[in-house]
């Protein structure tokens, strides 16, 4: 029975063609090969597996092949390829930074360059995770990699570019390499399971694709899994069961849910994710990216964002057009600052729950609109329209002497005029021996429309600011400190002066700059209240401190622990009694 080869070993690249998604890379190494332009030292830096080390094998073997085909990659077939595919070359040496990064193991690497090649043109060096090396190791390999000699060549590879040191870089030749693409790696994919005969659908190779994020070796690994998982028949459902991932499915019916303000029906359908395993912040990271994909789909040009499979994009594309891009909007800061507070919470279910109940009533609590050449936020409670009030007759408000209440005072009048004009219906309806007499009529109407006014007039206008209703407000106020047991920031009110500036505005005068901060601790509180007193939002004062002549600003003295317990026990005499029981010593 022959041994199982993974498949990251079993199809990996033998030539720069077959590399998948560095076409960069291996257009230039090819080039460099054909024109005899190799330079001595290549450093090959990008994520992990996405073809570095693979890219360093190659080269070694094309540099070396004893028939090198016109576009400058290896034959497979010479001495030279044979050996290097059997692992029998002696012109290639791979070192393992990670595991050999002291001064010695450098030192032992230049010993052997000093050796020329037995057969073939030149010996290739490869260090793997080369920013393992020491400062000392660095420092050591740092002449023989300026001058190497001529048939030596270097290949260092890694994972973490900013950890080498500028004096190596310099002397490299740099190539970055880049993520795999989504497209590429579901290419790749089907390639290999035709090769092997497994059955595939897409979206599942979209699926391990999208948990590789652009790693080759990482896919090919999770294909192997689920190869193993489903006996070679890979689905959709069966990929997303083994990858425990979320079916989008559940964000689509999730986000109807809450477009629809179902929120039993969104609570219950998070309770079946719980049930299944997921975990609160798997839901919440995997829906801000659900969210984020319908934001992206809301725009064409920004459609080639969208990373989802092919099935999906038209759906997206659907749901975008029927979601405000102002609810995903702040869905996303919801989201975001959800995910961020999940960690701390200590109840995570009652918290994503907490969550999902905002949601389904955000569309509810406020809309974002462009006001300005601005954003604000607007509640739409100030778009829901008034309770409807029937008309009163005439003869009903006469007789029972019926006054309107002031806040439907003015709705109440206008009704009333209308009701004075003849009309031939109400004529035909009512007998005119019980109508009232025109003066009678008028008269009443005038006492109501009198009463209206004079209500109005009470109601609406604000208060005038004069010295003895700011000083009754004040008391209210100060009373209102004192049964909160304020009594710093009643004592303080007590003592302070008041001075009307104008009709909106009045000043505040302290005796120093201590009760000027203590009023100013009380300003949210103080003027909401005078203001909803005197019925004027436009109300406000200033503080401002009147030294006499004379007398010093008492300075604030920094109080040693004895007295501060007497300061303390002189404001509240239970904490020396405390003292006493607990046998306690002042310092």
């Amino acid at each position: 029975m022959d041994k199982f080869i993974v498949s990251a070993r079993k199809y990996r690249p033998q030539n720069f063609s077959t590399v998948v998604g560095q076409s960069h890379i291996t257009t230039t190494l090819k080039n460099a090969i054909n024109n005899n332009q190799l330079a001595h030292a290549f450093l090959f830096c990008g994520p992990r597996g996405v073809g570095k080390t693979t890219c360093a094998r190659i080269l070694a073997k094309t540099i070396n092949c004893e028939n090198k085909t016109k576009d400058g990659e290896a034959c497979n077939t010479c001495n030279s390829c044979i050996s290097f595919d059997n692992g029998s070359s002696m012109n290639i040496h791979e070192l393992d930074a990670a595991s050999n990064n002291s001064v010695d193991d450098i030192r032992s690497l230049v010993e052997q360059v000093r050796f020329a090649p037995q057969a073939g043109d030149y010996k290739v060096y490869i260090v793997d995770e080369v920013h393992m090396l020491s400062a000392a190791a660095f420092n050591a390999f740092l002449k023989t990699l300026e001058e190497p000699p001529p048939y030596a060549i270097f290949i260092l590879a890694t994972t973490e570019k900013h950890k080498i040191l500028p004096t190596i870089l310099s002397r490299c030749q740099i190539f970055d390499f880049k993520r795999i693409t989504t497209n590429d790696t579901v290419e790749h994919l089907r390639e290999i399971c035709d090769k092997e005969e497994i059955t595939a659908e897409k979206t599942a190779l979209h699926i391990i694709a999208q948990k590789s994020e652009g790693c080759m070796r990482d896919a090919l690994s999770i294909l192997d899994k689920i190869v193993s998982f489903t006996g070679g028949k890979i689905t959709y459902s069966n990929t997303l069961e083994h990858l425990n991932i979320l079916d989008e499915d559940y964000y689509f019916t999730m986000l109807d849910h809450m477009r629809k303000q179902h929120l039993s029906d969104a609570l219950l359908l998070f309770d079946t994710i719980n049930q299944k395993g997921f975990e609160g912040d798997t839901f919440l990271e995997g829906f801000t990216e659900f969210v984020r994909n319908l934001l992206v789909s809301k725009d064409p040009k920004a459609a080639v964002l969208l990373d989802v499979a092919e099935d999906f994009k038209q759906k997206y594309l659907q749901v975008s057009l029927e979601t405000e891009a102002s609810w995903m909007l702040a869905a996303l800061n919801l989201l975001t600052d959800s995910t961020i507070g999940y960690k701390q919470a200590r109840n995570k279910k009652l918290f994503v729950e907490m969550s999902l109940i905002k949601l389904s009533y955000l569309q509810q609590a406020l809309e974002i609109t462009s006001t300005d050449g601005g954003i604000s936020k607007k509640k739409l409670t100030d778009s829901v329209k008034p309770v409807a009030f029937r008309s009163i007759p005439i003869r009903r408000i006469q007789e029972e002497n019926i006054v309107p209440p002031p806040q439907t005072a003015g709705r109440t009048a206008t009704l009333i005029i209308e009701q004075e004009k003849p009309a031939a219906p109400v004529a035909k309806k009512e007998p005119a021996a019980t109508l009232p007499s025109p003066a009678t009529g008028m008269g009443s109407l005038a006492n109501i429309r009198a009463k209206v006014a004079e209500q109005n007039k009470s109601v609406s206008g604000p208060k005038p600011l004069v010295p003895d209703d700011l000083t009754k407000a004040v008391e209210i106020h100060i009373s209102k400190l004192l049964a909160k047991k304020n009594n710093l920031g009643a004592g303080v009110l007590k003592t302070s002066g008041f001075e009307i500036v104008d009709d909106n505005t009045f000043t505040i005068i302290t005796d120093n700059t201590l009760q000027q901060k203590v009023i100013e601790a009380e300003r949210s509180e103080l003027i909401h209240h005078l203001q909803s007193y005197f019925n004027n939002r436009a109300l406000k004062y200033t503080i401002v401190v009147n030294k006499k002549e004379g007398a010093n600003e008492p300075e604030e003295k920094q109080l040693n622990r004895k007295q501060q317990y007497q300061l303390m026990t002189e404001q509240y005499p239970k904490i020396k009694e405390l003292r006493e029981r607990l046998r306690l010593e002042v310092d």
